[in-house]
């Protein structure tokens, strides 16, 4: 990744610069020699990118509820200035005069808008830097039929050397993972190969399924989540050896919830607990099988995921990270969850609930991590009290806290700070 492609965008002088610039957008759009324009067509704007606002807000909290968390007030305030933005660009190019005064209002407007849409990104560091909003994950691509190669020898890890001149960087393979058993329908993986992988011969290398949030899609964690870089640095000084990433798609759309569960919203314990490890094993010679060199991790949603597998499916993932995960699976409530996953079964929702598991089952095997944002008021005391169940349900489990809120800047630096933990837990020589 060359050095514009790093550059930041959620700090330092580039969203400084969007500010100033979106700020002086603004006062073009607004200051016209008009009293007209001033008196009448700008408060009406503000008034209907006001009310546009709040009611887009009380549609997606009170009616919708496709998120299982309340968005924060000041993302729907950066859209609302972004909304008044678009307004007064064309209300300022209607009355404009002259193709260079519209064309100043065109770029006016522009940097206005880009300054609302900048502290959105601001507030969930989706987009990092200049690489990751034009689509740049950092590493290249491999293709499956590149892989397949029956010829390869397969080694142990603590048998395998690194080999002089081996790559120092690791590859995307993007593949569509089937749900054969499940029936659910999900969006191709991103699956991260370390460098090791491009040896000959390969070591036999432990598999880390990673999920995204809800909404979100696999791509997330290689945009906002920076997963190569982070494999990558790790990778520098490992002998080129990580874990091969997996990650798998665990909602389907975009917008879905399915609460990693099987129910009628979908069958995603199934794919993740067979049909995910079933294509592992017949596509990726050097994955090792032994689900003891296993782990799920994930952010948000798939931070609550990884520790539903870890407690449901104790015998197939019993190594976990859960980076800001919630005190349980929810659609915004525990009895709309009940109702609409469960049929209104109760006892359906608690044999599956993480913290009905603990209190009633012993993990003695399991081991885990807990990793939330300092700041993060939505869902710290949620983290912290599944961490103290894990204890008590005899997990050997840690927690930890990182700088900033609910962000893929603590979800990208949560998984670094925790790999040489994960690492040595899946059998990773140091």
């Amino acid at each position: 990744m060359g050095l514009s492609s790093s550059l930041s965008i959620v700090g330092g002088w580039v969203p400084v610069s969007v500010t100033i610039l979106g700020i002086l957008g603004f006062l073009w759009l607004i200051v016209y020699p008009s009293v007209r324009y001033l008196l009448i067509v700008v408060p009406v704007s503000v008034a209907v990118a006001v009310i546009g606002t709040i009611a887009i807000r009380h549609v997606i909290e009170d009616v919708w509820h496709p998120f299982p968390e309340p968005i924060q007030t000041k993302v729907y305030v950066s859209g609302g200035v972004a909304v008044l933005a678009a307004i007064l660009l064309v209300a300022r190019f209607i009355v404009g005069h002259g193709v260079a005064q519209k064309l100043v209002t065109v770029v006016a407007g522009l940097l206005a808008i880009t300054m609302g849409l900048s502290q959105i990104n601001i507030s969930f560091a989706a987009y990092p830097t200049v690489g990751a909003l034009m689509g740049d994950v950092g590493a290249s691509s491999v293709s499956l039929s590149q892989l397949d190669d029956h010829s390869l020898r397969v080694v142990p890890i603590d048998e395998w050397h690194a080999p002089a001149g081996m790559t120092s960087g690791g590859r995307i393979l993007t593949a569509t993972i089937p749900g054969t058993k499940s029936g659910f329908q999900t969006r191709p993986a991103k699956i991260y190969l370390p460098p090791a992988t491009f040896t000959t011969p390969t070591p036999l290398l432990p598999v880390l399924v990673l999920m995204a949030g809800q909404p979100g899609s696999p791509d997330d964690w290689l945009l906002g989540g920076q997963l190569v870089a982070t494999m990558d640095d790790f990778a520098r000084t490992h002998h080129g050896l990580t874990p091969i990433v997996v990650v798998a798609d665990a909602t389907g759309t975009e917008l879905a919830n399915p609460i990693c569960v099987d129910s009628k919203l979908g069958n995603v314990a199934t794919y993740l607990t067979q049909d995910v490890p079933d294509w592992v094993g017949q596509n990726l010679r050097n994955a090792d099988t032994a689900r003891t060199r296993w782990a799920a991790s994930g952010l948000s949603y798939g931070g609550t995921c990884s520790l539903q597998l870890a407690t449901n499916y104790p015998e197939l993932y019993p190594t976990f990270l859960d980076i800001s995960g919630q005190l349980e699976p929810t659609l915004g409530s525990r009895q709309r969850t009940i109702d609409v996953a469960f049929g209104g079964d109760a006892a359906a929702f608690r044999a599956v609930n993480p913290m009905d598991l603990m209190a009633t089952r012993q993990y003695p095997e399991s081991a885990g991590a807990f990793v939330v944002g300092s700041g993060d008021t939505e869902y710290k005391s949620g983290v912290q009290a599944t961490y103290e169940a894990a204890k008590r349900a005899g997990m050997d489990v840690h927690y930890s806290e990182v700088p900033g809120a609910h962000t893929f800047a603590v979800w990208s630096a949560g998984l670094r700070q925790q790999m040489p933990w994960l690492a040595k837990r899946l059998g990773i020589p140091e």
